[in-house]
């Protein structure tokens, strides 16, 4: 789990953008409550060779509100808490995955497991999340996925 949180927080662009020490759950979950910066867009963006369309979709935002908060310098808490979510599956492809670029065409591309859905489109709700998941973990354990 330790892992896993370091992973997420890398994704999210480590203390120099999220202006605080992360190192709990806790603090994890202060920094969400109080919105995270807007450069966390940005770096979740790079991470994932993702476009603003691609990331506002994944989020279920419009690319105007994500556009809208770099002005106003914070995310609300509710986004927040959206790309946290897309942070922790894009951490997971990676470390199941072992190769950012293998991991980025693997969540871009239409899943069978998933429905024929990809699983950027899932992650916009917490129940799609858990499924990519799911997948993630059989692919890990040698799984069919």
């Amino acid at each position: 789990m330790v892992n896993e949180l370091r992973a997420v927080i890398e994704e999210l662009g480590g203390e120099p953008v999220l202006g605080r020490s992360v190192r709990t759950e806790t603090d994890l979950r202060g920094v969400i409550r109080e919105g995270f910066p807007q450069t966390v867009v940005e770096e979740v963006m790079s991470a994932a060779g993702l476009t603003l369309k691609e990331l506002a979709a994944s989020l279920d935002l419009s690319p105007r509100s994500l556009q809208r908060r770099r002005r106003e310098g914070r995310l609300a808490r509710h986004e927040s808490d959206r790309l946290y979510r897309l942070a922790r599956i894009i951490a997971l492809a990676k470390h199941y995955l072992g190769d950012d670029q293998a991991a980025t065409r693997w969540l871009k591309r239409p899943n069978r497991a998933l429905g024929g859905s990809t699983p950027l489109q899932l992650t916009d709700t917490e129940l799609g999340a858990r499924a990519v998941e799911n997948v993630l973990g059989r692919i890990a354990y040698g799984g069919v996925s």
